[in-house]
């Protein structure tokens, strides 16, 4: 898809989440982001599986494409809103919640390419996820980007309010 027709600055993606143990506690699939800028880096790296929104696309439409695109996962509803929040360079994402289960190591990303090293005219191709994993509430927060661990917290108050109704 041409990036001409993306809405700048707007993000739509899907948090997956299962309950484990008697407890019920939640975990969280989330993705790492592929590519050399990205290689060496965990703590506050990892993300939901998200991408830009195109020109005319509704965002829960985006948020179902790039969940797909990104783990190979068709995901189904229902869909919980968690509603929006600021990234540090300024990017919205708005995000959809939903329950599910999938083998990480089943994960298969589109590609992307881009330039690197920046300025060098070479283009590299790879996967934009290059793994998935599934985390618990405590080691999410230390995996995921800071401004999105604010989602983590709005669905555990959303399982949390039903698990008391």
């Amino acid at each position: 898809m041409s990036h001409t027709s993306r809405r700048p600055n707007l993000s739509a993606g899907l948090l997956m989440f299962r309950r484990r143990g008697e407890s019920g506690e939640p975990e969280f699939l989330l993705a790492h982001p592929g590519g050399p800028f990205w290689a060496k880096r965990e703590d506050g790296a990892w993300t939901i599986p998200k991408g830009g929104v195109e020109a005319g696309e509704e965002i829960l439409a985006t948020a179902l494409r790039e969940f797909k695109e990104e783990t190979g996962i068709s995901p189904s509803g229902p869909y919980i809103s968690l509603g929006s929040i600021r990234q540090r360079a300024g990017k919205v994402v708005h995000a959809w919640a939903w329950e599910g289960d999938a083998d990480p190591a089943s994960i298969v990303s589109n590609t992307m390419t881009t330039e690197w090293p920046r300025g060098s005219g070479r283009q590299i191709t790879f996967p934009e996820v290059d793994r998935c994993a599934w985390f618990t509430t405590v080691s999410a927060r230390g995996k995921i980007n800071a401004a999105q661990g604010e989602l983590l917290t709005r669905l555990e108050a959303v399982l949390d309010s039903r698990s008391r109704s």
